[in-house]
């Protein structure tokens, strides 16, 4: 019998912690940063690929539900280690209207910060974020890679979040 060891060894960010900076390419020559969206809620959904069946139907989930998202002023940025050209091509096909972000050089990098690169297989974790206006993370979630993690917990942590902005 051995010991398995985590692949994060101090686990995805949690509520509380500074979300990290980035700048990821969104086409093959413009980029989205989390510095320019500072004053907006930002959530940030980390997905193992494009053209996976669970990864679809969780972003197609997302797109549907990104009126809601926006209803409470946040911006929806997707983020998996497949190129710009692999993210341009899948979002046209899958009519998404969001950006999807290309954390593939240095590979895995801001899902790495984030505590979510998964070692073993080259990808990102199935991992939710939640960062407020002030760039501090105020909900996180890692689903099973298999199961698409729905979005509920995206609106509790939204509503959540606009109750407290609107209390003096």
């Amino acid at each position: 019998m051995h010991e398995q060891r985590s692949q994060f060894p101090n686990g995805p960010l949690q509520p509380g912690n500074r979300a990290p900076a980035f700048a990821l390419r969104d086409t093959p020559d413009q980029t989205v940063s989390l510095s320019e969206l500072q004053g907006r809620i930002v959530i940030l959904v980390f997905y193992p690929a494009d053209w996976s069946p669970i990864c679809g139907s969780e972003l197609a989930l997302y797109n549907e539900l990104l009126p809601e998202f926006q209803r409470f002023g946040a911006t929806l940025l997707g983020v998996s280690v497949d190129g710009a050209w692999c993210h341009i091509a899948y979002a046209r096909e899958s009519k998404l209207k969001f950006p999807l972000l290309a954390d593939f050089e240095p590979k895995g990098a801001v899902a790495r910060a984030y505590g979510v690169y998964r070692q073993h297989d080259g990808t990102a974790e199935r991992a939710l974020f939640v960062i407020d206006s002030e760039g501090v993370i105020r909900w996180s979630f890692v689903s099973p890679v298999g199961v698409v993690p729905g979005a509920d917990g995206i609106l509790t942590a939204l509503q959540a979040l606009t109750a407290k902005e609107k209390t003096p």
